[in-house]
């Protein structure tokens, strides 16, 4: 299917984290990302979500949540410590020009 060049106006931590999960997931770009994002969200077959009931999974041993805390810790230890892939564009130069000579006469 051909592609479509479009412009997107995100918010810089929005750009950072797609940039970051772009990498992550190996992919070569953030559009490529983003196609891969709303081609998944147009098969799910989905609507746009109006609740937050049977979007979170609770652990069957701990319905009362009692030991989330600790759970909860666990996943952000974990997910800090990943590696994170990080570009820092390379600074850009200008090639500056002599003036051009006036002409005598």
């Amino acid at each position: 299917m051909p592609k479509k060049a479009v412009s997107v106006t995100l918010e810089y931590e929005n750009l950072t984290w797609l940039k970051a999960r772009s990498g992550a997931a190996g992919l070569r770009s953030v559009s490529e990302l983003l196609d891969q994002i709303v081609s998944e969200a147009r098969a799910s077959g989905r609507g746009p979500v109006r609740s937050v009931v049977g979007t979170v999974d609770i652990d069957a041993s701990d319905p009362w949540l009692e030991h989330a805390d600790k759970a909860v810790r666990r996943l952000v230890e974990t997910s800090v410590k990943r590696p994170m892939l990080f570009k820092e564009a390379s600074p850009g130069y200008d090639v500056s020009r002599r003036p051009a000579k006036k002409r005598r006469g």
